[in-house]
């Protein structure tokens, strides 16, 4: 269930719960009413909101944080969506509690103890064999995240209270979006470890994933490379990020919901030790402003809507 401030021109939402944090949404939503533009900006693992007993049950729980956040990339979204006016579905649940660009059944059953899983449970997916499914399990370097096994009624409980939730607000605000303005486009913002130097350049800042065509109308894919292109920065098309679930599940370009995941190299934006914000903030923020921008009035013409026709 989301519960709004009442009717005004931005509304502000919260929905969701998570375990062990009482008073804390799961998420929050934040965007004028009616919209301004036909792009909601959704950011899911950038959650900061941790239970105490979440950490405690983590073996190291800082550098597991570190790595698993998409560090501040939260700070960059609410403020293009503060200069742009777009939608902004914001995650305060942690990934290491649930990851939302992970569809539920993306389970390794292995992390729970025996009386807990299903009698059939079927061979884990590459995502969580990975080490990063539906709840992650391991990291590179890191190796083994938790302390003991999961209970089956901690996982229902973050299913509840965080994952299905989200998701039902993602649809329900994609759908608005859509019917107002004939068309749609999610950003699924994330961001990414610096990738490494390719032969003879420089390594992409930026990765745009619409699963290598299925999510995104290609005028869109073509107008954020432009913009890109224009204003000197590296892209790279779906390698080695093409989107996950989020984009699964919610695309429908043929019913006019379209669907971006865009990757930020974290260098980009924060310091040097890529655990605070540096002085590449600034500038991460004004060109992925001028980005959605661009990119709502492709969005319009799809929908076959200006403006001055969605504003009536």
């Amino acid at each position: 269930m989301v519960s709004g401030s009442g009717e005004s021109d931005s509304q502000k939402q919260s929905g969701g719960w998570i375990p062990g944090a009482s008073g804390i949404p799961a998420f929050t939503f934040e965007g004028a009413e009616p919209s301004i533009l036909p792009v909601l900006i959704a950011v899911p693992h950038a959650g900061r909101a941790y239970p105490r007993a979440l950490l405690d049950d983590l073996r190291h729980p800082d550098s597991v944080a570190l790595r698993l956040e998409d560090r501040y990339v939260d700070r960059i979204a609410q403020a293009v969506a503060r200069e742009t006016g777009a939608g902004l579905l914001l995650a305060q649940a942690p990934r290491a509690m649930i990851d939302l660009n992970r569809a539920p059944d993306d389970i390794d059953w292995d992390m729970f103890g025996r009386a807990a899983r299903p009698e059939s449970p079927g061979l884990p997916s590459r995502r969580a064999r990975s080490g990063l499914g539906l709840i992650p399990r391991r990291l590179p370097g890191v190796g083994e995240l938790w302390r003991r096994r999961h209970e089956r009624a901690d996982l229902a409980a973050r299913i509840e209270g965080i994952h299905q939730p989200y998701h039902d607000a993602l649809a329900r605000h994609l759908a608005a979006l859509r019917d107002r303005w004939g068309a749609a486009l999610l950003l699924d913002l994330h961001s990414m470890p610096p990738l490494p130097a390719r032969i003879g350049g420089e390594p992409p800042r930026f990765v745009v994933g619409d699963r290598f065509g299925a999510t995104c109308h290609g005028s869109l894919i073509a107008g954020a490379f432009s913009w890109f292109a224009a204003h000197g920065a590296i892209a790279a098309h779906n390698r080695p990020y093409a989107g996950g679930y989020v984009l699964e599940r919610h695309a429908v370009p043929g019913e006019g919901i379209h669907a971006i995941q865009l990757e930020v190299d974290r260098s980009c934006y924060l310091d040097s030790h890529l655990s605070e914000p540096g002085s590449g903030l600034p500038g991460t923020i004004e060109l992925l402003t001028g980005l959605v921008r661009h990119l709502a009035a492709g969005v319009s013409e799809l929908g076959g809507k200006d403006w001055d026709q969605a504003a009536e």
